[in-house]
């Protein structure tokens, strides 16, 4: 009988007895197919979802085949074949399930990582213990497909067929990225390609991920020279580097879970005149609108200690709360996910307009924002296996609220090159007084800089390649992302009185009172439903570490179940005392609290007048001016 086979490289029509054994088969398909055997598994659908078990012993005709079928060789990188009990454990396992067609599925990694004690890179590190993010982990086991209707122009099969023109594309093709002008691949898709391009037997796993390094080798591999700067050579020189414009992107889109949480951050602006600095937090999540997409879902913004302008913000470090938001984030299952800042100026019109400073005539993203942008995402790298490093680039984005063409208030979003992070790791670029380029440093007896090129089209339309010292356009070092809201909001924070925002005194101090009044009014599940409101609560140290989670948790579950077993805790109870007590006592001139607590001393001075009174450190409870100790938890003042 003739069993068809489509494979990565073609089609092949084999001659089969049903009596033949299936490990013969096999032989056959790689042969007709040009495959490494064990480099592939047959299933009965082109996606690879219904896997065909196939192992020694079984004859083709108890596998199910008969004449005339067609079956798909799915190639899968460093896989082993698939078994019997691989298919039983499916449900249960994906690191024996691979669904991938010419990518690379975490399943393959995971078997081959999980048959060997360690994988260990060229750079000594120990592979298989690299955590990836969930996300990634996701999008490695998606297909990942680009799927197409059938063309009615050219396809000649029915409805149930498949041909060229319908076949379903993998998610780096050429053509329909040109075709839909898509500037900037996803990360999964861009892995997809270089491993398909750079396929490897199931006995070897070679991460197809370099981070760029642009540092001379010290010592030299050849050893045979001094240390530079009183040798170098071309095993330990860093080669000459031509910046292009970065294919792929680490994060596709970023989804703010409602329009509040932009309109409270510029509230912020409008009320005062200044610019105003926050870091995002929230989540990643796979972004279906692009293939094996990824979007970073922001929940919420915290915005730390700064001293702000109308022309730019300066941070205060460190921040002494930094460490308690990271925790209050972690137990609502969020992360720092980017940063945001406003750059905005009134246009004088009065009809509530702003002045677009940037535009392509300008700058997106100065040189100066570009370095910070890349700091930051050095601080957070993506951890994956597919690198030599265990890491490669950063999913932390940049977002900028600046004024379009039109007079509006909108959003830039972006993220800097894998190139960019190296260049300022490396210390061979810094931002220029001209917002639009960037400078490249000279080398010096402490630090080598190698050459920097970049292309561009001269008014001939000619491609031209240019020395980039002094300076080259920063342009060559962002990468766009897309940004927006959802359209059916389903936010984290459901508070419907929100929380005064940290660290805004001048505006809306955090305060004791309110803090009383967000849990007194309405209903519990809604009234602590909100990051900040969180964050003060933790400040003031009065919850347990048990009791703190259950509030977190009432918090996301916006349950009322929840919020009543909250109610009951210990330690719950007394917080709700101190508030009431607290409040009660205040006056508006001392009751303001700082950023998480009211934790800073009231009155004339932040160092303890004995004229004024002041909050206790431990409960916030105000106290009378002169008491050396807490009239409420009885501890000390000092």
């Amino acid at each position: 009988m003739i069993i068809r086979v489509r494979g990565p490289e073609g089609q092949a029509r084999i001659d089969v007895d049903q009596s033949e054994d299936a490990a013969k088969f096999l032989d056959k398909v790689a042969s007709q197919l040009k495959l490494s055997p064990g480099s592939f598994r047959l299933a009965l659908e082109p996606t690879g979802e219904k896997p065909l078990i196939l192992t020694g012993g079984k004859t083709v005709g108890k596998a199910g085949l008969k004449h005339g079928d067609q079956i798909f060789a799915i190639y899968d990188r460093n896989i082993a074949p698939v078994s019997d009990s691989d298919a039983a454990g499916k449900a249960t396992s994906s690191s024996t399930s691979p669904t991938q067609l010419n990518g690379v599925p975490g399943a393959s990694v995971s078997s081959s990582m999980n048959a060997q004690s360690s994988v260990t890179s060229a750079t000594g590190i120990d592979l298989s213990k690299v955590v990836p993010d969930p996300v990634d982990v996701q999008l490695e086991k998606s297909e990942g497909l680009i799927k197409r209707a059938r063309d009615p122009r050219f396809c000649r099969h029915g409805d149930l067929g498949m041909c060229d023109y319908c076949r379903p594309l993998e998610p780096f093709d050429s053509r329909y990225l040109e075709q839909n002008k898509i500037k900037h691949m996803s990360f999964h898709a861009h892995l997809r390609q270089i491993a398909s391009l750079n396929r490897v037997s199931s006995a070897t796993f070679v991460p197809p991920l370099d981070e760029p390094d642009y540092r001379v080798k010290n010592p030299c591999p050849s050893g045979n020279h001094p240390p530079y700067p009183d040798g170098i050579c071309s095993k330990c020189q860093p080669s000459a580097l031509t910046l292009h414009p970065q294919t792929f992107r680490m994060v596709d889109h970023v989804e703010f879970e409602s329009a509040s949480i932009v309109d409270n951050f510029i509230r912020y602006w409008r009320s005062t005149g200044v610019q105003r600095f926050g870091y995002l937090y929230g989540r990643y999540e796979p972004y279906a609108e692009v293939a094996l997409g990824v979007k970073a879902v922001v929940a919420a913004i915290y915005e730390p200690p700064q001293e702000a302008a109308a022309d730019g913000i300066q941070l205060r470090l460190p921040d002494v709360a930094e460490a308690r938001v990271e925790a209050v984030a972690a137990k609502l299952g969020l992360r720092r996910v980017g940063v945001i800042f406003t750059d905005l100026l009134d246009d004088g019109t009065g009809k509530g307009t702003v002045v677009c400073k940037r535009h392509s005539e300008s700058y997106f993203l100065s040189s100066a924002e570009a370095v910070f942008a890349a700091q930051v995402q050095l601080e957070h790298p993506t951890p994956t296996r597919y690198s030599t490093t265990g890491k490669f680039g950063s999913r932390m984005v940049t977002c900028v609220i600046s004024g379009d063409e039109n007079g509006g208030i909108t959003l830039f979003t972006y993220q800097v090159s894998n190139t960019a992070m190296a260049m300022v790791r490396d210390d061979i670029i810094e931002p220029s007084v001209e917002p639009a380029v960037m400078l490249v440093k000279e080398s010096t007896e402490k630090q080598y800089i190698p050459e920097v090129f970049y292309k561009y089209k001269n008014k001939y339309n000619i491609l031209v390649q240019e020395a980039a010292k002094p300076s080259f356009p920063v342009e060559y070092l962002l990468v766009t992302l897309t940004d927006g809201f959802p359209q059916n909001p389903s936010p984290t924070f459901v508070s419907l009185s929100p929380f005064p925002v940290e660290h805004r005194e001048d505006v809306d101090p955090q305060d004791i009172s309110i803090a009383k009044k967000s849990i007194a009014n309405g209903k519990l599940s809604q009234a602590i439903s909100d990051f900040h409101f969180l964050v003060f609560l933790a400040g003031m140290g009065i919850l347990s570490e048990d009791d703190f989670a259950a509030a977190c948790t009432a918090a996301r579950s916006h349950s009322d179940a929840d919020a009543s077993e909250l109610a009951q805790r210990s330690s719950w109870r007394t917080l709700v005392t101190v508030l009431n007590t607290a409040s009660s006592s205040a006056t508006p001139a001392t009751s303001s609290g700082g950023a998480g607590a009211g934790h800073r001393p009231t009155g004339s001075s932040a160092g303890g007048s004995t004229h004024a009174s002041w909050s206790c450190r431990h409960c916030t409870f105000e106290n009378r001016a002169g008491s050396v100790e807490c009239e409420m938890c009885g501890l000390p003042r000092d």
